[in-house]
């Protein structure tokens, strides 16, 4: 089995170790000081006691490593059209793709059932670049829950997690994703399979979605933003509203937005990674956490209006800072 993790940064790293670990014949493309220092010293990952190094394939020329069974993409969504081309050279016929990346995927609506089957998602594929490079029919969903971090160049630190839900569009249990799976499962990661993956990524969008804006605009932890009660109210409106836009297209909700405000707030004194993103000066991953929800909520007529007021701010104030792709 060959796989590709493309962008390895903090999960694609952990990804990587793990399935190395696990005897598969994988790569990784990343680029800059991280990959120099993977090349020279190998890739080392710091998981609460544990604290070893894998060598693996590393380059920035994916072009080299030739067709894989998986090509694992471990980008943020906005980086992914600039290198779709690139990520083909890694395809035969059977490659699959996996989407580990935050948000809802350019994929969503393959196989989905419902009014909007095949529609394309502008906010998260412009020009459905994604959808006519990689093709829908290879997609496996991936919904990533572990949190890390690059501490240094070439040495990923684990905070929490080990968790990787997979899910075909479909629905089904195919011989590729189980496969998959298996093979995370062998590296001691947790990979269940989810036959409604799209509840999954809502589940976490929910998160996203509005603790991520609302951390952003006001420099707060998850815990500041949820006790503050009027930044609380602002974040559970925004559930509300996005909550009514998911069920407009199917998904379930598997727990209440009054719970899931209270596992933000349970994570403690943590900077969002948009905060982060703001904060260090890169390109900041609004529109496949906010935006794409309010592109769908025009498609089925539901109305957003605290989403809308925040997703105009937290644009401008990323555009000052130069962090709007």
């Amino acid at each position: 089995m060959k796989i590709c993790i493309y962008g390895a940064g903090a999960i694609g790293g952990y990804l990587a170790f793990a399935l190395a670990e696990a005897g598969v014949d994988v790569s990784i493309v990343a680029r800059g000081g991280h990959l120099e220092a993977i090349r020279q010293n190998g890739l080392r990952l710091r998981n609460g006691d544990q604290d070893r190094t894998v060598k693996l394939i590393a380059t920035d020329e994916p072009e080299r490593l030739g067709p894989q069974h998986y090509v694992i993409i471990t980008l943020k969504a906005h980086s992914v059209p600039a290198v779709a081309e690139r990520v083909t050279t890694l395809f035969n016929e059977q490659t699959a793709v996996v989407t580990a990346v935050n948000g809802l995927p350019w994929w969503y609506f393959y196989r989905h059932g419902g009014p909007l089957e095949n529609t394309r998602l502008e906010s998260v594929d412009p020009n459905g670049v994604q959808w006519r490079l990689f093709g829908p029919e290879r997609a496996i969903g991936c919904v990533v829950y572990p949190a890390a971090e690059v501490e240094q160049p070439g040495v990923v630190r684990v905070i929490d997690g080990d968790r990787f839900a997979l899910g075909e569009p479909s629905g089904e249990s195919s011989e590729r994703m189980l496969g998959l799976a298996d093979a995370l499962k062998a590296g001691g990661l947790k990979a269940p399979v989810k036959s409604r993956i799209r509840d999954d990524i809502w589940i976490k969008l929910w998160g996203n979605l509005s603790f991520n804006p609302v951390s952003a605009l006001t420099t707060a932890t998850l815990e500041e933003i949820c006790r503050f009660s009027e930044t609380r109210a602002v974040i559970r409106a925004m559930m509300v509203e996005a909550r009514a836009v998911g069920e407009a297209i199917g998904v379930r909700f598997a727990i209440d937005v009054d719970k899931r405000i209270a596992g933000g707030e349970a994570v403690g004194a943590h900077k969002t990674s948009m905060l982060q993103d703001l904060e260090r000066g890169r390109p900041m991953e609004i529109d496949a956490l906010v935006s794409v929800v309010q592109e769908i909520a025009r498609k089925v007529d539901i109305p957003t209006p605290i989403i809308d007021a925040v997703l105009g701010l937290i644009k401008l104030r990323a555009i000052k800072a130069g962090a709007y792709p």
